[in-house]
């Protein structure tokens, strides 16, 4: 059987899970700040886990089915969105991509949610961001959970899944198993970190968009919390009433946002939640009680004690695309068959005017 590992590379941690023939081996979370200052580090608790078939990601964005060692910088670039020196944002990551590059590690970058054929070209109009990487593996694992609990196969799940991460907040749409829709981070509700996506007026005000606007302004700010004590804990029991405003601002965004994408899957048999924000009481209870009517309101459990489970789906996928257990998976999201860049659907600027925001000729 494939022994794989599967990486989440969050804006909080950047997280490792390792199974082969369905045993967990590796189960690690490492701060973002840590593991992106000392790359070789992180580098050598993967070469420490032993000799591996394939490791999913990081693939930030994400990128077309490629091996790390044959990604090139324009690969790198529009992984990782972000021009050499700009500061702010997930650009930190290329250090890391390029340090499993150098290494003989099987790593390969996956693909996010626009590069995925199941989402219809009409729905990717003027969008970069549909769902990274690691939101895609996300809803594999809850792909396979909810066919393991209820005895469907994987092409008979349909839900849509709410990521409320430690700083953005997405969500995906499933239907037949396969990924139909997405809003993304920076494009969709307020997160607990990010601001999701920026009235246009606003960009406008702004002067410039820097990629560190994209990661800040969520509701940690609009608590007052931004350099202080805040916490996603103390979001589910507001004391203050800006406290107060910005968890009604998270929750009713969430949950508008679901709403959103029952336009693309009228009828899903679940509404699943992960990610941090999801284990937060006060959070899940308020996203839960408005979506009641809608579906079943689960928190996506997963199996790993420390990885995330960005990392634990991830590790399915490259189960799957070893011809493992979790081949059907990989192959009903098409993850084979993933095309084209993050900047192919761009009309209201061109693809030569993001090409150069980015550094590329």
């Amino acid at each position: 059987m494939p022994r794989v590992i599967g990486i989440d590379p969050g804006t909080v941690t950047i997280d490792a899970c390792g199974l082969e023939d369905g045993r967990m081996f590796l189960d690690r979370s490492v701060p973002t700040a840590e593991a992106l200052a000392d790359p070789a580090r992180f580098v050598g608790l993967l070469e420490a886990a032993g000799p591996v078939d394939c490791i999913a990601g990081p693939s930030g964005y994400g990128l077309p089915l490629t091996r790390v060692q044959e990604a090139t910088e324009e690969d790198l670039r529009l992984a990782f969105l972000a021009a050499e020196g700009e500061p702010g944002g997930i650009g930190g990551l290329r250090a890391l991509a390029r340090a499993l590059a150098r290494s003989a590690l099987p790593v390969f970058f996956t693909p996010g949610v626009i590069h995925l054929p199941s989402v219809p070209a009409h729905r990717k109009v003027n969008r970069v961001d549909m769902g990274t990487a690691e939101k895609v593996c996300a809803a594999a694992l809850a792909i396979d959970e909810q066919a393991r609990r209820t005895g469907r196969s994987v092409r008979e799940v349909s839900f849509v899944l709410l990521e409320l991460g430690g700083a953005f907040t997405a969500a995906l749409a499933v239907a037949d198993g396969q990924i139909v829709d997405g809003v993304g981070g920076s494009a969709g509700p307020l997160g607990f970190r990010g601001p999701g996506a920026l009235d246009g007026e606003v960009a406008f005000l702004a002067g410039s968009v820097p990629k560190s606007l994209l990661f800040d302004g969520g509701a940690a700010a609009v608590a007052g919390w931004d350099g202080g004590p805040g916490s996603p804990d103390a979001l589910g029991n507001p004391r203050t009433a800006r406290e107060r405003i910005a968890r009604e601002a998270f929750v009713e965004g969430a949950v508008k946002t679901v709403r959103f994408l029952r336009a693309s899957v009228p009828a899903p048999r679940e509404i699943v939640l992960s990610g941090r924000l999801a284990r937060v009481e006060g959070v899940r209870r308020g996203i839960a009680q408005r979506l009641e009517g809608i579906a079943p309101v689960r928190v996506l459990d997963g199996f790993a004690a420390e990885a995330k489970e960005g990392a634990q789906g991830a590790a399915l996928i490259a189960d799957g695309l070893c011809g493992g257990a979790h081949r059907e998976l990989v192959a009903t999201l098409g993850i084979r068959e993933a095309r084209g860049t993050v900047l192919d659907h761009l009309y209201v600027i061109s693809r030569d005017q993001a090409r150069r925001r980015l550094g590329l000729a």
